[in-house]
């Protein structure tokens, strides 16, 4: 399992609301590309850009850009964040 779970800070629910994007903490050896299949199979919607890096924790988090609007919000209720 590439992902491990969803970021849910203020800043992170400021970024779903604005830019359209949710963070999730991934596994180390993940690529962007197995991220974003796993995320667009889990999750059925389309990812229009997929950025990651490593935390000061040792952990890689992506963040996730989708192309639908209010992609991210949906998934959070889907998820019972939002």
């Amino acid at each position: 399992m590439i992902l491990k779970y969803p970021l849910v800070t203020e800043k992170a629910m400021m970024m779903a609301d604005r830019e359209n994007t949710l963070q999730f903490v991934v596994d180390i050896l993940a690529t962007k590309d197995q991220i974003q299949r796993e995320l667009e199979q889990t999750y059925e919607q389309e990812i229009q850009s997929v950025r990651t890096m490593m935390t000061p924790k040792g952990n890689k988090k992506a963040i996730v850009r989708f192309v639908k609007d209010k992609a991210a919000e949906e998934i959070l209720s889907r998820l019972g964040i939002m």
